[in-house]
């Protein structure tokens, strides 16, 4: 517990792919120490060791939390200590003093200290996160079948007669599995041989990519039968729209203290007015 002559101490670290940068300050802006460490649990313990160094640290601004600092935010969270996701350092400051990584940490601490930084970090260790991979996964697969298929009818546009009139108006699960239980040579030489070939090809990627997209969605059901069973009884509220709904929302309900916080996160709060002529 900190005394009262304990000089307060705020933290603040830049986060990259493979190093992170930490800075420390005290109560009235000045600059103590900054570190770098690597992206690593041996990395993450010598943070923590750095940061436990200052007995009168208050709390911790860290940038990046749902991304590059996902890690070093749960070790540092885990440690006990306050933490606060801060937003890319003010673009006027880096013009006037350059761009490095220890201004960047100083940065993330003066954010703290000033109160600009007051936003809790996303968890990224709950049921928020499963849905997030999942639905990442299941919408890349959704992309690429859909390329997929795009790809089968425009080779099938340029074709020869004979396969343009073989498989001619046809629905696209009859094509898929039409094309996929054809068997063309295993050896194509021609132009026709070569598209029979990769029509079969792209068929059975379409099937294969199918049946992922139907794996994550049956988990996807499961997690929000679970632990949405509300949400998902709201009528016009599918699978999707709900996923999207929490993972905006993240694992921490307290960021979304009103409406218009949540319209804010959501990238759908009003545009202020100037202050010069405006239109109702």
């Amino acid at each position: 517990m900190m005394n009262d002559k304990q000089v307060k101490v705020y933290g603040g670290i830049d986060t990259h792919a493979d190093t992170h940068h930490l800075a420390v300050i005290d109560q009235a802006g000045r600059r103590l120490a900054d570190a770098q460490i690597p992206t690593t649990a041996t990395g993450y313990q010598a943070a923590l060791r750095f940061l436990g160094s200052w007995p009168g640290l208050v709390s911790v601004g860290i940038e990046c939390t749902g991304s590059y600092g996902a890690a070093v935010t749960r070790a540092v969270r885990e440690a006990g200590i306050t933490v606060f996701e801060v937003n890319r350092p003010n673009r006027f400051d880096r013009r006037l003093h350059g761009k490095s990584d220890p201004f960047d940490a100083y940065s993330a601490a003066e954010a703290v200290l000033g109160g600009r930084a007051s936003a809790a970090p996303k968890g990224g260790d709950g049921l928020v996160e499963s849905l997030r991979v999942l639905r990442t996964s299941r919408s890349s697969a959704l992309q690429a079948r859909t390329a997929t298929i795009n790809q089968i009818k425009g080779m099938l546009i340029t074709a020869p007669e004979d396969l343009r009139t073989r498989y001619k108006g046809l629905s696209t699960p009859k094509l898929i599995a039409a094309l996929a239980a054809s068997r063309p040579t295993p050896t194509p030489v021609t132009a026709a041989e070569a598209t029979a070939y990769s029509l079969r090809l792209l068929a059975r990627r379409w099937q294969a990519l199918t049946g992922q997209i139907e794996d994550l969605a049956g988990h996807l059901q499961r997690l929000l039968d679970d632990h949405a069973p509300d949400l998902m009884r709201v009528f016009g509220c599918g699978q999707d729209t709900i996923a999207q709904l929490l993972i905006t929302a993240g694992d921490n309900p307290d960021r979304l203290r009103s409406e218009a916080a949540f319209a804010a996160l959501a990238g759908v709060c009003p545009i202020p007015a100037s202050s010069g002529k405006t239109k109702p």
